[in-house]
């Protein structure tokens, strides 16, 4: 965690992606007091929907006493909308990189089917096959090696488990898309510092978005690492995209 009064480099100053890596740990965590009032705020609270539509996209249903990773978990969300589901019979298993965005959802998940722990999505502490479905929210993009990371989502899966992933995109027409950039460029980040007092996450935040693979970019990633079937929505106009695939054989 970054000390007081002193804060890390950003990610997007990182020579090496193991830089990048303890970049990204540490802002995360300076940010997790206030990062569960800023998501909603600066979303204007759009971003449960969205959440409610990667479980939508998971097909937990198929097996509703399976096991289920939240990759990138953060404060829970997430996990939880999986948990709360009427006939979940199953557990979910929530692991971030940031131990403080963990610890700081501790409270949120005290009666649900929530387990975590503190690892690296680009090492999954899971066997090989172990898990009915994985799910990402606002993380793949933050990953030093995508192409890595979602090798490690299908190895974990067994075959047919469906992975889902929920980030953010750039929305392709205009005006939609001029005014997108004024907001997400100028007053999200004014925002996000006022609030989180952190000088540079909700600016690192529209960067590395915008730096972000294209929706059929992700796509053809997700093919090459054993993905079949895979698809993508785009939500909000494009603000938002929703990705989902099925482990191969």
């Amino acid at each position: 965690m970054a000390t007081s009064g002193m804060q890390a480099p950003s990610p997007l100053q990182a020579d090496t992606p193991g830089e990048r890596a303890r970049a990204i740990r540490e802002m995360f965590s300076a940010i997790a007091p206030r990062y569960d009032l800023l998501n909603h705020l600066l979303s204007l609270n759009i971003d449960r929907a969205w959440r409610r539509r990667a479980v939508d996209h998971l097909g937990w249903e198929s097996r509703p006493d399976g096991f289920y990773l939240d990759a990138c978990a953060g404060t829970y969300d997430l996990s939880i909308e999986l948990a709360r589901r009427q006939a979940f019979e199953g557990k979910v298993i929530a692991i971030d990189f940031a131990y403080g965005m963990l610890r700081e959802g501790f409270s949120k998940i005290a009666r649900h089917r929530i387990s975590s722990m503190c690892a690296d999505a680009l090492m999954l502490p899971m066997a090989s096959g172990s898990l009915d479905g994985a799910m990402v929210a606002f993380g793949v993009r933050n990953l030093t090696d995508i192409g890595a990371g979602l090798g490690e989502f299908r190895r974990v899966l067994r075959p047919g488990g469906r992975l889902t992933i929920l980030d953010f995109a750039l929305p392709p027409r205009q005006p939609l898309k001029g005014l997108y950039l004024l907001y997400f460029k100028r007053l999200l980040p004014w925002v996000g510092r006022l609030i989180s007092k952190h000088s540079f996450a909700y600016t690192y935040l529209p960067e590395s978005v915008l730096r972000f693979a294209e929706p059929r970019q992700l796509g053809e990633l997700m093919s090459s690492a054993g993905f079949a079937s895979v698809e993508w929505k785009m939500m909000a106009g494009g603000i938002a995209c929703l990705w989902w695939g099925v482990r191969d054989g």
